[in-house]
C-alpha cells in the first residue's frame, strides 16, 4: 500500500523477498490467480518501526572537542545523517541560549553567544521517529583586549598646573566585556581606588611640589589592563607684596585672604576640613584686619602641621592680645613661610 509490487517466486509454495517497507504501517497484499483468471488475496499488515539514531558530527569551527576564541559570538558548522531521514538539528549552550540550525544533513548554527569562561555546546540531530544523537564541543571565551581609559578632568591634556595641593581627576573607561576596577598612582607617592567605573572620579590626591605623574588604570574582568596618564606641576603659592615690609607696607584683606586660601588648601590636603573663619568675606575698605584673624590662622595652620606630623611652626608674639597686639607684616610674613614650608 505504500509503494512497490513484484512477483512471487514459487506457486504452491512461494517466497516473496526484498520487499521494501516505508516506515510506518505496510499493508502487504499477495494475490494467487489460477489458470481461469480466477484470484484471491491474502494480507498482512507490517509495520516499520525506526530505532535507529541519527548521526552528527561538528566539522566548523573545529573538528577537534575543544576551542579557544576571543570573540563572544560562534558559528558552528557540521553534517547529519540518519537511515531514514533527519528532520532538525538543534543546539544548546550550558551557560545560555539554544537555537535551530539551519539545515540537516549539512548545517550551520550562527550566532551562538558566548560567556567568558568554559561554553559546553551541544549539537543534537533528530530523525522522523524521534531518534536522537548529539555532538560537543567545549568552547572556552578568554578576553585579551585591553580596556580603555581616559582623562577628562581637571583637564584632557596631556600636562596641568595648579597651585592647590589637591587634587580631584575624573574620566571614563570602559571595555568589550566589562571594566572592574579603576585605581590611581602618583608618582611622588600616594594611590587608591577611584569611585566609579565606566564614569570615574579619583578625588583627594595629594600633590607634591614640582611635577607629580599621576597614573590612572582601567582594570577587566581577565586581568586586562590600560593606563592613561596626566603630569600635574605643583606651583608654590605667590602671594601679593611678597615680602610684606614692616612699617612701610599697609596690611590689606587680599594679604588675610590669600593666607586663608593657602591654609586651606594645606589642611585639605592632609585631610582636614576647610577652617570655619570669622569674618569669612573680607571685603577691602570695609573688613577691618583684627587679632583674632591672626589667631585663627595660626589655628587652622597648626592643625594641618600638627596632621602631617611636622614640628609646629614658631611666631613672634606667640600670644597676640586682642586690643593689645597690632597686626603687623611680621605676622603674616610668619605664616606665609610656614604655608609655604607645609606644601
Amino acid at each position: 500500500s505504500r509503494g512497490g509490487n513484484g512477483t512471487a517466486t514459487g506457486t504452491t509454495s512461494w517466497t516473496a523477498s526484498g520487499i521494501g517497507l516505508q516506515m510506518g504501517t505496510n499493508m502487504l497484499t499477495v494475490q494467487a490467480r489460477d489458470a481461469a483468471g480466477n484470484t484471491k488475496v491474502a494480507t498482512l499488515t507490517a509495520t516499520l518501526t525506526d530505532t535507529a539514531p541519527p548521526t552528527i558530527t561538528i566539522t566548523a569551527p573545529t573538528s577537534g572537542a575543544t576551542y579557544t576564541t576571543s570573540s563572544s559570538s560562534l558559528t558552528l558548522g557540521g553534517t547529519a545523517s540518519d537511515n531514514v531521514g533527519v528532520t532538525q538539528v538543534t543546539w544548546a549552550n550550558s551557560l545560555g541560549g539554544n537555537g535551530t540550525a539551519t539545515g540537516t544533513t549539512s548545517w550551520t548554527a550562527s550566532g551562538i553567544g558566548l560567556q567568558m569562561g568554559t561554553n559546553m555546546l551541544t549539537v543534537q540531530a533528530r530523525d522522523a521517529a524521534g531518534n536522537t544523537k548529539v555532538a560537543t564541543l567545549t568552547a572556552t571565551l578568554t578576553d585579551t583586549a585591553p580596556p580603555t581609559i581616559t582623562i577628562t578632568a581637571p583637564t584632557s591634556g596631556a600636562t596641568y598646573t595648579t597651585s592647590s595641593s589637591s587634587l580631584t581627576l575624573g574620566g571614563t573607561a570602559s571595555d568589550n566585556v566589562g571594566v572592574t576596577q579603576v585605581t590611581w598612582a602618583n608618582s611622588l607617592g600616594g594611590n587608591g581606588t577611584a569611585t566609579g567605573t565606566t564614569a570615574w572620579t579619583a578625588s583627594g590626591i595629594v600633590l607634591q611640589m614640582g611635577t607629580n605623574m599621576l597614573t590612572v588604570q582601567a582594570r577587566d574582568a581577565a586581568g586586562n589592563t590600560k593606563v592613561a596618564t596626566l603630569t600635574v606641576t605643583l606651583s608654590g603659592t605667590s602671594f601679593t607684596d611678597d615680602p610684606l615690609t614692616a612699617q612701610s607696607t599697609l596690611i590689606k584683606t587680599v594679604h588675610l585672604a590669600e593666607v586663608r586660601a593657602a591654609i586651606d588648601t594645606v589642611r585639605v590636603a592632609r585631610g582636614l576640613t576647610t577652617f570655619a573663619w570669622t569674618d569669612p568675606t573680607l571685603t577691602p575698605g570695609v573688613t577691618t584686619i583684627k587679632v583674632v584673624h591672626v589667631t585663627e590662622l595660626r589655628t587652622a595652620l597648626n592643625q594641618a602641621y600638627q596632621a602631617a606630623g611636622r614640628t609646629l611652626p614658631t611666631y613672634t608674639d606667640p600670644s597676640v592680645v586682642a586690643g593689645a597686639t597690632v597686626v603687623n607684616a611680621v605676622h603674616l610674613n610668619e605664616l606665609r613661610a610656614a604655608v609655604l614650608a607645609l606644601q
